[in-house]
């Protein structure tokens, strides 16, 4: 599926930018929230970002997370899509090492004929879980994302069997044919090459590794190779931003996600925590220093804070598009921070 002019016909949120916005969500689960609520506040965070003129809304695929309701990825990508109507929405990513390929393509060719010229497919080779976990999610195939490589070419080998070099003893019905564009994810410099190699869109978590955002973006771009798929590099960097009607509100609501981070330093996740006044009552400085190392490009603030570091963030990276992230406790606070964002 060429890419090209679907990227040159997207909506831009934020015209201040001039570059699309989109939403990453992973359905947090709140303190003395619900699964339930989670997912629809979900479907209406993405019935809202539709409206303000968002291009994709995505969910992450992560497993025995307290704080997170979209593990079975490709069922809530359903659930958003089938209570909208023009938003591009899909994974962000699937992780693949965690499941047949065939399967993927069966999950995915069933989405784009259900939502057709709607669904995305991010995928990524990290296990987005611990390794107990992700032993119970592999079972006895034991894939460790060294494979990646070869699980990617599977997967677009039963969705376009005409990549394969042998004719499939196995065909993906549905998947053979689906008009679904692939990405690939990464948080460091593997799937920044493998996705320029292959001609592919990239996407990058810039937010919770920051460090290499720019690296990362860079080496996509100065060994991109044109291919079917794509002509020219196309980059998306996910990152963090909280916004309010103040500054001051704006890095309230940020203690949630300080929180929530601070949980997996500790090893002792759980839900979504309210904020909190004064986060120096609740960790050392160490703890400070590294969740500054995982949260450092977080953009938290009002509205004119926001507009002057999110234009600063793209230039840095050069990305063609944004996909932000927002680990905010209230759920109105949390429409009303991609209100604002959208608005910019």
């Amino acid at each position: 599926m060429n890419l090209d002019k679907q990227q040159a016909s997207t909506t831009k949120a934020g015209p201040s930018f001039q570059i699309p916005l989109s939403v990453l969500d992973v359905s947090p689960i709140v303190q003395g929230g619900t699964v339930a609520e989670s997912l629809q506040n979900t479907l209406d965070l993405a019935q809202h970002a539709e409206r303000w003129q968002y291009n994709r809304y995505w969910l992450a695929e992560h497993h025995n997370s307290p704080s997170i309701a979209s593990s079975a990825t490709s069922v809530v990508i359903g659930h958003v899509a089938g209570g909208t109507k023009s938003i591009r929405v899909g994974a962000g990513g699937i992780m693949l090492p965690n499941h047949a390929p065939l399967v993927i393509a069966e999950q995915f060719g069933t989405l784009d004929a259900l939502y057709p010229g709607r669904i995305d497919l991010g995928l990524g080779r990290a296990p987005g879980t611990d390794q107990l976990t992700a032993a119970a999610l592999r079972g006895v195939r034991g894939t460790n994302g060294g494979n990646f490589p070869e699980q990617l070419e599977q997967l677009r080998a039963f969705m376009d069997p005409s990549r394969a070099e042998v004719a499939m003893a196995v065909r993906a019905i549905p998947g053979e044919g689906a008009q679904v564009p692939i990405w690939l994810l990464g948080s460091s410099d593997f799937s920044a090459m493998l996705a320029a190699e292959l001609g592919l869109p990239f996407a990058f978590a810039g937010h919770f590794s920051p460090t290499y955002t720019v690296p990362a973006m860079n080496l996509y771009r100065n060994n991109f190779k044109p291919s079917d798929i794509l002509g020219e590099p196309y980059g998306m960097v996910a990152v963090n931003v909280i916004a309010a009607d103040t500054d001051e509100e704006a890095t309230y609501l940020a203690t949630s996600m300080q929180q929530l981070f601070l949980s997996f330093i500790r090893n002792k996740p759980g839900p979504l925590p309210a904020p909190v006044r004064n986060m120096d009552e609740l960790w050392t400085t160490q703890e400070k220093y590294a969740l500054q190392q995982q949260l450092g490009s977080s953009i938290v603030g009002g509205p004119e804070t926001v507009k002057e570091k999110l234009g600063a963030y793209i230039e840095a990276t050069g990305a063609n598009e944004i996909m932000v992230a927002a680990h905010i406790y209230d759920h109105a606070a949390r429409l009303r921070s991609y209100e604002i964002i959208a608005g910019l």
